[in-house]
């Protein structure tokens, strides 16, 4: 090939700011990355971009089990490398903290799925999966949907939790609901019976469960002791669920916040070409969220001019009406200059529940859903 046919690719930092536990399914490892390799291969067939997209994946230990000093390093690493955008950090507690240094150090974009509208700024956009302030008013009408006047509040020790908490209080009085008990959990898997005694003496009909998700881990065992099975619900911490056997039971008899949608025709166009091109069906959120963000970033390269940090940053903001995979049927991704939340509907959430098999889930109920 001659020196006049070839490029340089385009490469794209990928930030994991947690280490995923040993035994961690392969085929699931590949559900990171193959939305990505796919996009970006339809794109060069397609013309859309000329030159290739090389991804750079870093794994590291954030909060809450880690460092925020490990993943601004990472950060920092990935820039040096030539990236002209990271997608992550995405944990909220690592985001807020990271913000500052992408802003002032490295000025180049960034993409995170965190739920805090404190990630947002001139370089850091979002496709939150889930949101501090959203979340809790779909618990809120959730439980008056099915009836229920009170409920319990499990809370991590973390901003996570206390920014689901102080949004719920809202939502529950905008809907008449009282919190009869609020318990303090920690972020990750401890003994928290003496918790879920505190919530079980003020006899709620429902409980809530506000954080990241490790805190629940032991939730179902201590209500299991007291021979309490009430109706509970839990946040965007849900899509955990996948990650081993343990967070699925963990989660199970759950209903929880998430983003796969059956009925999302661009979701299950985009899962029969997944499928032709792996031999795979991924029914589940995290496949859809990154085939989101890969065609977002695809149009960004195409229309980045030039074709540097700043300019793929100004082409994000020219995103529009782009539809999704994610979410509910009509679920659109748009950015502008002042636009950092991509995902518009109230519909990218849904509610969603696990079946004991281990394996399957099904929808429950569509958040902003118009009530008859």
């Amino acid at each position: 090939m001659s020196y006049e046919s070839t490029a340089h690719p385009i490469k794209v930092g990928y930030l994991m700011d947690f280490r995923l536990p040993e035994g961690y399914p392969k085929e699931m490892l590949d559900d990171l990355s193959r939305p990505f390799e796919l996009v970006f291969e339809e794109g060069r067939q397609a013309g859309v971009i000329d030159r290739p997209v090389e991804i750079v994946y870093k794994e590291v230990e954030g909060l809450p089990k880690g460092s925020v000093k490990a993943v601004i390093d990472a950060f920092g690493e990935l820039v040096d490398e030539g990236c002209l955008l990271v997608f992550g950090p995405n944990i909220t507690d690592n985001c807020v903290a990271t913000k500052e240094a992408v802003e002032q150090r490295f000025q180049v974009p960034a993409i995170s799925v965190t739920g805090t509208d404190d990630w947002l700024g001139e370089w850091t956009f979002s496709f939150p999966q889930g949101s501090m302030t959203d979340e809790p008013i779909f618990w809120a009408d959730l439980l008056a949907e099915a009836g229920h006047t009170t409920v319990g509040v499990l809370v991590e020790r973390s901003l996570i939790g206390e920014s689901y908490l102080r949004n719920f209080h809202r939502a529950c009085a905008a809907k008449g609901i009282r919190i009869v008990a609020e318990a303090a959990i920690a972020q990750t898997a401890q003994d928290i019976g003496e918790a879920v005694e505190t919530l079980h003496r003020a006899a709620p009909e429902a409980i809530v469960h506000c954080g990241f998700g490790f805190g629940i881990v032991f939730i179902n065992p201590a209500l299991q002791e007291l021979d309490w099975d009430p109706p509970r619900y839990t946040s965007t911490a849900f899509q955990n669920a996948w990650i081993n056997p343990v967070m699925w039971k963990a989660f199970t008899g759950w209903i929880g916040i998430d983003q796969y949608d059956e009925a999302n025709t661009v979701g299950q166009a985009y899962l029969d070409r997944y499928e032709k091109r792996y031999g795979r069906r991924p029914e589940y959120c995290v496949p859809m969220v990154n085939h989101d963000v890969a065609q977002t970033l695809l149009r960004a390269f195409a229309d980045a001019h030039p074709l540097s940090p700043r300019g793929v940053k100004e082409a994000l903001e020219r995103i529009k009406m782009m539809p999704a995979a994610s979410g509910a049927p009509g679920t659109r991704v748009s950015l502008g200059k002042w636009t950092r939340r991509a995902w518009m509907g109230a519909g990218y959430l849904v509610a969603r529940s696990l079946d004991p098999d281990g394996v399957n889930s099904h929808l429950v109920d569509r958040f902003g859903e118009d009530r008859a």
